[in-house]
């Protein structure tokens, strides 16, 4: 890491830069000492494993319900960490089961409730439009962690919006 990176990394969070206290090696081996009150990622985000592990809650939830659906898990950063397809899921809702997984974590709330607050005269009113589309009905739901910190979404689409919401809380349930 450059000084300067440094420097402004440490402005931002409010640190004082290079604090000699805590920083006494300098910027690349003190990151951890200076910045020891951020949490371990591995803790604040959904893990690879855990993402197949609630795909694999939602499948089972959806074939018992006789239903074909498309499950997307985003990351803390919306980033897609795993997705299935179930054989005969419509094409058309790989992209709705992504953009939901994605509108929860960035809204920290269920896709549904979303959708509540964005109608005419709401307070949300047209936010679908923001963010490279939004979808703002039921089926996505952020995942939180065991300390309540939520490090990641799914999303569910394929049947009704109530059967999606039923399959993606399936998949949340097991984490």
């Amino acid at each position: 890491m450059h000084r300067q990176q440094w420097k402004t990394l440490q402005y931002l969070i409010g640190a004082n830069p290079l604090n000699q206290s805590t920083c006494s090696s300098g910027p690349d081996l003190c990151i951890t000492s200076c910045f020891s009150f951020i949490p371990n990622s591995k803790h604040m985000n959904v893990s690879l494993e855990q993402a197949q592990k609630a795909i694999q809650a939602a499948v089972a939830k959806s074939t018992s319900l006789g239903l074909k659906m498309n499950i997307a898990v985003v990351d803390a950063g919306a980033n897609l960490v795993a997705f299935a397809r179930m054989d005969g899921a419509w094409l058309g809702s790989v992209d709705i089961a992504i953009k939901k997984a994605k509108t929860a974590r960035f809204f920290d709330m269920n896709t549904g409730e979303i959708g509540k607050l964005s109608q005419p005269g709401g307070a949300l009113y047209n936010i679908e439009h923001s963010n490279g589309g939004l979808i703002s009905f039921p089926g996505g739901i952020p995942v939180k962690n065991g300390e309540g910190v939520i490090v990641g979404a799914i999303g569910v689409s394929g049947s009704t919006v109530e059967n999606d919401h039923i399959v993606a809380e399936a998949g949340v349930a097991s984490f």
